[in-house]
Order: structure tokens, then C-alpha cells, then sequence
């Protein structure tokens, strides 16, 4: 059943780190250029890391548990992802000639969001299935 609404929230996680980290930049440089989630190996393998876990978790509907688990692991990837840049936003330094920080730094809030949001709808299907099997 791929109209969940669950679905729907890991589509879109695998949009939000699958294809906004190589268009929206992450910050700038000292020089004044954009820097993009291509540009550093390790944010670029994260972000496509949790797209590809969002992906498969999306036709998992059948498995719940391991949907639920799935989309736990992702979450802390994503919670990873947004240390990573935490700590980069902290060692940049501020003022108006300097390095400022890009929109992308927060795609990971935004699929950390919609995670939750999943795990929600995927507890409440769960729940409900219980509820039924009982009735039989």
C-alpha cells in the first residue's frame, strides 16, 4: 500500500536529501563561493546514504517493524548529519566578510521531521492491525 501517508513523508525525506543537498548550498567559503553537498565526500555520502534508506523503506509497508527500525536508523543518520554540520556552523566564523551559512545546513531538521512524522503514521497502522487481530 504505497498511498500511506507514511509514504508520502519518506518521499518526502528521499526528495529532501536526495536532491536539495546537490542544489541548495550548504554555506559559503572565504572566498565567497557557494559550497554544495558534491563538493565534500562525507556530507555527500550521508545525504544520499538517508535518501537510499528512506527509498527502500518506503516499499518495506508489508514489514512494519522493520519499517519502524528502518526509519529509526535513518533518523539517526540524519541527527548525525546535523552534528556534522552544527559543528561546522560553530567554527565558522561570523562578520561580513567572512563565510555564512547556506539553507541546506537545515534539510537535515526537515528530514528529521518528516521521520518522526512517518514513524507516527507507521505506529498508528500498527497499532491498529493489533487492535483488529485481537477482535478475531
Amino acid at each position: 500500500m504505497l498511498q500511506r501517508i507514511q509514504s508520502v513523508y519518506l518521499l518526502l525525506v528521499v526528495i529532501a536529501n536526495g536532491a536539495l543537498p546537490f542544489w541548495l548550498h550548504l554555506w559559503t567559503d572565504n572566498l565567497g563561493k557557494p559550497v554544495y553537498a558534491q563538493d565534500d565526500m562525507v556530507y555527500s555520502s550521508v545525504f544520499l546514504a538517508s535518501a537510499v534508506l528512506a527509498f527502500v523503506t518506503i516499499f518495506l509497508f508489508k514489514h512494519r517493524k522493520r519499517q519502524f527500525v528502518l526509519n529509526r536508523l535513518n533518523l539517526i543518520l540524519n541527527l548525525f548529519l546535523l552534528g556534522f554540520f552544527v559543528y561546522r556552523s560553530l567554527i565558522l566564523p561570523g562578520g561580513t566578510d567572512v563565510p555564512e551559512k547556506g539553507i541546506g545546513m537545515l534539510l537535515p531538521v526537515i528530514s528529521i521531521v518528516f521521520l518522526v512524522l512517518a514513524n507516527k503514521a507507521i505506529k498508528k497502522d500498527e497499532d491498529l492491525v493489533k487492535s483488529v487481530d485481537r477482535l478475531r
